[in-house]
């Protein structure tokens, strides 16, 4: 019998982002912990750089534990990344959303 696959870190990083809703963010530590691993929050920032379906995975609606945006952001840098998210009703100010108004509440 072949044992069953199991799915990388990477890929429960990246089925856990794609829940994150339209208007909506999620810091690395909830994405970490919604993967299975809540101390791997560089881990989540790692394989959101290596996103290997940007249009299709949400990367832009992660920031850290106090609301920054990514100061790299993979994609088009910072300014990309409040355009995606104020595009989607997000208050971007500075380089900081509200997380106690936009902040997504998991189950």
């Amino acid at each position: 019998m072949k044992p069953q696959k199991t799915d990388s870190f990477y890929d429960k990083i990246y089925a856990a982002v794609q829940q994150i809703p339209p208007g909506c963010v999620a810091t690395y530590g909830q994405i970490a912990a919604l993967a299975g691993n809540g101390g791997a929050a560089r881990a989540v920032g790692n394989a959101l750089h290596k996103n290997p379906l940007p249009g299709v995975i949400p990367c832009h609606r992660v920031v850290n534990a106090k609301g920054r945006l990514a100061p790299h952001f993979a994609f088009g840098g910072t300014g990309r990344q409040r355009s995606l998210l104020e595009a989607e009703g997000v208050e971007v100010r500075g380089e900081y959303v509200d997380l106690g108004r936009f902040q997504w509440r998991s189950q």
